[in-house]
């Protein structure tokens, strides 16, 4: 028996256990628990929108609504490279715990806040907590999963934000209006406590522990420790200048790109930006295809609203069914007969996103129906759905059991900072063409319509690119 099989958790157990599937007797309350750790994180992640602006209006810090998102993913880039080598050296169980717990704290200290600087603090002790839960979350499906039943527990993680995509919000609104924004916050740390007893005992059995004593037991490697700090603060600096086109602004952007790109480079495998056969490939068709597609989302309800008159509600509504059809798609990867055709599949999603991007603007013209944007947005979920779910599967297939962590912390890493960084030069594109004068207290439109195509144009063709990088994912 080779030494990676010997890790492996497929061989390590009886077949009468390998044949359970991920509800069946073997695996049903891991899965049932970190699929319920997914769904809590899921609804936090998408009723926050909604409870933020009348916390911000409450605490009096409206000037600093946009830090309350960027502190969360700043302190989330860090958390990911922590829990990366915490679960390589000790195993993911610790990473995973300690996140939920700053998670949990972070929105104690959310929902208790009276100042705004302190509500910041807290959302950016969520971010430390959510970078680390999700990277050892994958580092638990790679050891306590056989390769052949991975794909089934990433769509059921992506079918875990399904009702919280539609459900969230409402919820989120429901609760503001009648008990208050903190309840919000404060609701859901008790929540975590059911997902944590059914799964902890099962990850203590399949996943605890580093996975070869002698390689990756001791300290924590500092210098990834170093590069995932300069990559925490180049992402913020970098936030921070596109929030603010002042002529000042140009110093901390250009002090956060060179802060980022040695800490990327060094945090990524080697070879992802000229798109390296095999694992960088799969590292940055995360980055593409995450990046493209979500950031041309976040621009489809104001479109709506200020270009077509859509109330907030209705424009919100036109993405309610791509949760289903994301999940849909997750669902379809995850077929056993699939596998041998799991990068043509994966060429077609990065097409169909592309597709929705590029036809999502096409409502600019007032003589299109408004509901060809979620119909269009329904079919790029699904090639979302196709694309995002294979490439944690590939990464845990293409990755030695020591080193699953660093690499699940690779994909995070760049599915997160491409939308930052995307967000950024979209973001400073729409302003500079008018696209900040759009919204209006009285709901009519002004601004140029030009704003709105300088962010899903250049979105379609990074899909594209995708697209071809999805060729490149395995070795020749």
């Amino acid at each position: 028996m080779s030494a990676l099989e010997s890790h492996d958790p497929a061989v390590l157990r009886p077949a009468a256990d390998q044949e359970d599937g991920v509800l069946g007797r073997a695996y049903r309350a891991l899965s049932v628990g970190i699929v319920s750790v997914v769904v809590l994180i899921a609804f936090e992640a998408t009723a926050v929108g909604t409870a933020m602006p009348v916390a911000a209006r409450e605490l009096d810090g409206l000037a600093l609504y946009a830090f309350a998102f960027s502190g969360y993913f700043t302190t989330s880039l860090f958390g990911m490279v922590l829990a990366g080598q915490w679960s390589d050296r000790r195993g993911p169980l610790g990473a995973l715990t300690g996140g939920i717990a700053a998670f949990a704290a972070g929105l104690l200290v959310a929902g208790t806040a009276q100042v705004m600087w302190v509500f910041i603090l807290g959302r950016a002790v969520q971010g430390l907590g959510g970078g680390l839960v999700i990277v050892a979350l994958y580092v638990v499906v790679g050891r306590a999963y056989p390769e052949r039943l991975r794909p089934a527990i990433m769509a059921a993680f992506a079918a875990g934000w399904v009702v919280p995509s539609i459900v969230g919000p409402l919820a989120s609104g429901a609760v503001t209006e009648h008990l208050g924004w903190r309840w919000v916050f404060l609701g859901i740390p008790v929540l975590v406590v059911f997902p944590l007893a059914l799964a902890l005992p099962r990850i203590r059995r399949r996943a605890s522990g580093p996975v070869d004593e002698e390689a990756t037991a001791g300290a924590f490697d500092r210098r990834r420790i170093r590069l995932a700090l300069g990559i925490s603060l180049g992402a913020g600096l970098l936030q921070y200048a596109a929030q603010d086109l002042r002529p000042l602004s140009v110093l901390p952007g250009l002090a956060g790109a060179v802060l980022l790109v040695p800490a990327v480079c060094g945090l990524l495998p080697r070879g992802t930006y000229r798109a390296a056969r095999g694992l960088p490939s799969v590292v940055l068709l995360r980055g593409l295809a995450a990046g493209s597609f979500i950031v041309a989302e976040s621009f489809v309800p104001l479109m709506l609203v200020t270009q077509r008159g859509l109330s907030p509600t209705l424009a919100g509504f036109s993405l309610a069914a791509g949760g289903v059809t994301w999940a849909l798609g997750s669902f379809v990867q995850s077929r056993p007969g699939v596998a041998r055709h799991r990068e043509r599949l994966m060429t077609v999603g990065m097409v169909l996103a592309a597709a929705a991007i590029v036809t999502a603007p096409s409502v600019l013209v007032h003589s299109v129906p408004v509901w060809t944007v979620a119909v269009a947005w329904g079919v790029g979920c699904f090639g979302m759905g196709l694309v995002i779910s294979s490439t944690s599967v590939l990464l845990l297939k293409l990755s030695a059991p020591e080193e699953a962590g660093a690499n699940s912390a690779a994909l995070q890493i760049s599915d997160a900072l491409a939308n930052v960084v995307l967000l950024a030069v979209t973001g400073a594109a729409f302003a500079a063409l008018g696209g900040g004068s759009t919204a209006t207290t009285t709901g009519t439109t002004a601004g140029h319509p030009a704003a709105f195509a300088a962010v899903f144009l250049p979105m379609a063709v990074v899909a594209l690119a995708g697209a071809w990088v999805t060729r490149r994912l395995h070795g020749r």
